[in-house]
């Protein structure tokens, strides 16, 4: 399994059947440029927010997966959680779908953007992940040291950052969001190097939990 970043909280997963791309951008709204010709069998939206829902940006006809709910796509097991986008249940930003994927027996979480600690119920959901993408920038998500205590809670083998400041993002709307350096400081985790993508097998996993910064 293949795994490179596309930006913000988007992630293109590619399987040994199926590829998956998740919470896809509006380029003129987040400033990033989503990279061209990107196909995908599997989209999984988040939320609908602009920043997070650019279907339009991925070629192919793809399934959409928006929402809650267990689906079964090309091999690819998929659990939808039911979280939220702030810390008062959604009165601020709204839900928040939190996907669980099973791609080529490895599970992978993506946090989309979530608002808020994790209930116990929540960590028993997420328990066993391999892999968990999570947002670290504050402001419309949870912060730098709320991501760490969910990392402690849930012990995945690898933590990949995503949705932080970096150049070229549009400060009218993603304005506020704190450097991945923030994250790494907090986590302890202050020389990792980034790479270009994650190839990774069930196998390879390491065992204690790594932080694997992704270009």
């Amino acid at each position: 399994m293949e795994i490179t970043y596309l930006g913000h909280s988007s992630f293109r997963i590619r399987g040994k059947i199926a590829t998956v791309v998740t919470d896809p951008f509006d380029p003129q709204v987040v400033g990033l440029k989503l990279p061209k010709h990107v196909e995908a069998d599997i989209v999984t939206i988040s939320h609908e927010h602009k920043d997070h829902n650019y279907t339009s940006g991925i070629n192919g006809s793809p399934f959409v997966v928006r929402g809650p709910g267990e689906y079964e796509i090309m091999g690819i097991g998929i659990v939808g959680l039911s979280m939220f986008h702030d810390a008062k249940k959604g009165a601020e930003r709204g839900k928040n779908t939190v996907y669980r994927l099973e791609v080529d027996g490895v599970s992978i979480v993506n946090m989309g953007d979530l608002g808020h600690i994790l209930s116990s119920e929540q960590v028993d959901e997420i328990d066993g992940v391999d892999i968990v993408m999570i947002p670290v920038g504050g402001k419309h998500t949870i912060n730098a040291v709320q991501a760490v205590s969910i990392i402690n809670e849930i012990e995945p083998s690898i933590v990949i950052p995503m949705h932080y400041d970096r150049p070229g993002l549009n400060k009218e709307y993603c304005g506020g969001l704190a450097p991945i350096a923030d994250f790494l400081k907090e986590f302890g985790k202050d020389d990792s190097v980034p790479q270009s993508k994650l190839i990774i097998t069930k196998d390879k996993l390491p065992a204690e939990t790594q932080v694997v910064i992704l270009e």
